[in-house]
């Protein structure tokens, strides 16, 4: 689901118990409103609040450890893959298609993980999308070294695509995975919706409170959403930079 949308209904529930609270503090007894039923109502509060509170921190450092993740990934990925032409341009000319299918092949990524940025490189033919590491790889399989160098530098650059291949399956596995499963989701909102409710319970009826409290409910919708934006790292507002790899494309085939 969308993030954004995830968001808002996270901020209509919590906006709801808000405003349900407020509702019953008019129509209870006043004996449900005494000091001593309210010092137990904020106990309770405050002790779901301190959950409530540590699931979202750690939750945002998770998100955030795995969006560095991904993205220091990509970084090493586009560092092997210039090494890989370099190792390839050691070989010989023969290793002139290669190096063109590893070329086409980082230009045709970006364009589909990064759509809206148009690649200046128009000279530049789409890659069949069967085509990729594999196919690169078949082709230094093919090779015929005539040298002790040359099946040096062949099993070398074996190696190194075998590693870009190895890291790109392990970041294909992580991306769409979430930080925030939808049952936990939802009771963590269930425990926001208890908090506000509980706030406007507990809250005189004046525009300043009312304000107050649907800015921090924004607050916390907020920090939902940041979660959210950042287990999606190839899409929504929050998005790993393709300069990396944009910078490796500008080093091949030199």
């Amino acid at each position: 689901m969308n993030p954004l949308a995830v968001s808002l209904i996270a901020f209509g529930c919590m906006c709801g118990g808000m405003l349900l609270g407020m509702f019953l503090r008019g129509v209870l007894p006043e004996h449900h409103l005494s000091d001593q039923s309210m010092s137990v109502v904020r106990l309770g509060t405050g002790t779901i609040a301190t959950l409530a509170a540590l699931v979202i921190g750690l939750l945002i450092a998770s998100a955030k450890g795995s969006f560095d993740t991904m993205n220091n990934g990509l970084i090493q990925t586009s560092s092997k893959i210039i090494l890989l032409d370099r190792v390839m341009a050691r070989y010989g000319p023969e290793t002139r298609e290669a190096r063109d299918l590893l070329r086409r092949g980082v230009a045709s990524v970006i364009e589909r993980i990064w759509p809206k940025e148009r690649m200046e490189q128009s000279e530049i033919k789409p890659l069949d999308p069967r085509a990729g590491i594999e196919a690169l790889q078949e082709k230094l399989l093919q090779l015929s070294p005539r040298n002790d160098a040359q099946r040096w530098v062949q099993s070398r650059a074996l190696q190194v695509s075998g590693e870009i291949a190895e890291t790109r399956w392990l970041l294909f596995q992580q991306v769409g995975q979430s930080s925030l499963p939808m049952p936990f989701f939802g009771i963590l909102v269930l425990w926001l919706v208890i908090i506000f409710f509980s706030f406007g319970l507990s809250s005189p009826h004046n525009a300043t409170v009312v304000v107050v409290l649907f800015i921090c409910a924004l607050s916390a919708a907020g920090s939902l959403f940041l979660i959210q934006e950042l287990a999606q790292p190839y899409g929504g507002l929050i998005m790993i930079s393709s300069a990396p790899l944009r910078n490796a494309l500008a080093y091949l085939g030199q």
